[in-house]
């Protein structure tokens, strides 16, 4: 994966600097993201080894969620064929 100065982050949003190094600040905090030094550039790297550990730890919810959004897309409807 490669890095990203705040500043090329920041092209494709409609943030300020000072908004995206708040988030980048919480996700480097979080152990997400890792920041290193180059001269006067600050770039920052995903850390694929905490999003997958992240992704592992949410999937098991994901799945409860899906089930109970499909329960509730089934039950209303039901709701609806008896409405009509």
């Amino acid at each position: 994966m490669g890095e990203a100065s705040v500043s090329e982050l920041m092209r494709p949003f409609p943030f300020t600097q000072p908004t995206i190094s708040r988030h980048l600040k919480v996700l480097e905090q979080a152990g997400l993201i890792e920041g290193g030094r180059d001269a006067q550039r600050r770039p920052r790297r995903l850390k694929a080894d905490a999003l997958k550990d992240m992704s592992d730890w949410i999937e098991p919810f994901h799945k409860i969620w899906e089930s109970r959004f499909d329960n509730l897309g089934r039950h209303l409807h039901q709701l609806n064929e008896k409405e009509n």
